[in-house]
């Protein structure tokens, strides 16, 4: 196999994994359901908690220098703390000050976001298909949210859809200004979701009310850690560093898909024919977008 071949294969893989990422992040929401009433940022800074333990206990199995993972750039800093705690308060805002059904279709834009941002990057050629499969994916994306239904904003929530838009291209400019940090180890994830975690902590008890949660709302807060909200972020640093940031843009559409269909599994709701066509255009759009990475 040449070297091209090999550098080709190499992104693939890390591209798949990435794509674990997406997978993981499709049962958020099944798990946040689990929570019971934990309130978001009480949540998220126990499934921050976790995620730093993951990388903790890697270390220590592993004999690492546990403080020399502490001991990164600055710009990688600001960078993590930014994209990892900035993004969940803005979405957690956005989702309080604005009907749930617009805000998360604004905050979808990110994927079509990372795809346009990935241009910028060295080595990436950006094509009419990419942009298509994309559009087609948020199409989709606009039926599985809003069932088919149209929707009229109100100028009253105009600060939440703010809030909703800027959560998006702050999670799409952290992945593609992520991918170009090469030389700042995934495990690094680690140190920002322990100061992710904090800064969650003093918003919890600014905003929040403490809930002591059951037994079972411990072990879906425990998942949530090990998955969508703590684990998952390894898994997206290592594909967008070693993999393809635009097909990861692309796949990226299919965690609402997954999220609906676990819901969906659960019975919290019903099949429907504006589910079955969403599911169609999420799986086209990702193929449009991110198919050349797969099909040489």
């Amino acid at each position: 196999m040449t070297d091209a071949a090999n550098t080709l294969e190499t992104r693939r893989q890390a591209t798949l994994i990435g794509a674990g990422a997406v997978f993981l992040w499709g049962s958020l929401a099944i798990l946040t359901r689990l929570t019971g009433d934990v309130p978001p940022f009480q949540m998220v800074a126990i499934a921050f908690a976790v995620g730093f333990f993951i990388a903790l206990i890697k270390w220590i199995l592993c004999g690492e220098s546990v403080p020399r993972h502490f001991r990164q750039p600055l710009r990688a800093w600001a960078l993590g703390i930014v994209g990892l705690f900035g993004y969940h308060f803005l979405i957690f805002t956005a989702l309080k000050t604005a009907p749930p059904v617009e805000a998360n279709l604004v905050n979808y834009l990110w994927p079509l976001l990372i795809v346009i941002f990935s241009a910028l990057l060295p080595g990436e050629t950006l094509r009419t298909r990419h942009i298509a499969g994309a559009l087609v994916g948020f199409a989709g994306v606009y039926l599985l949210v809003t069932g088919g239904a149209s929707t009229r904003p109100d100028t009253a929530h105009l600060p939440g859809y703010a809030a909703a838009f800027l959560a998006a291209l702050l999670w799409s400019s952290y992945s593609v200004a992520s991918s170009r940090l090469e030389n700042v180890p995934t495990d690094a994830i680690g140190a920002f979701c322990l100061v992710a975690g904090v800064l969650s902590v003093v918003a919890h008890l600014v905003f929040e009310t403490t809930v002591h949660p059951s037994s079972g709302e411990w072990l879906a807060l425990i998942a949530l850690g090990l998955g969508p909200a703590g684990g998952a972020f390894f898994l997206w640093d290592w594909g967008l560093k070693r993999g393809s940031v635009r097909a990861l843009g692309g796949i990226a559409y299919c965690a609402p898909l997954l999220s609906t269909g676990l819901l969906l599994a659960f019975g919290a709701g019903t099949l429907t024919p504006a589910i079955a066509i969403a599911a169609i255009a999420i799986v086209a759009g990702a193929a449009l977008a991110a198919g050349d990475m797969f099909g040489r």
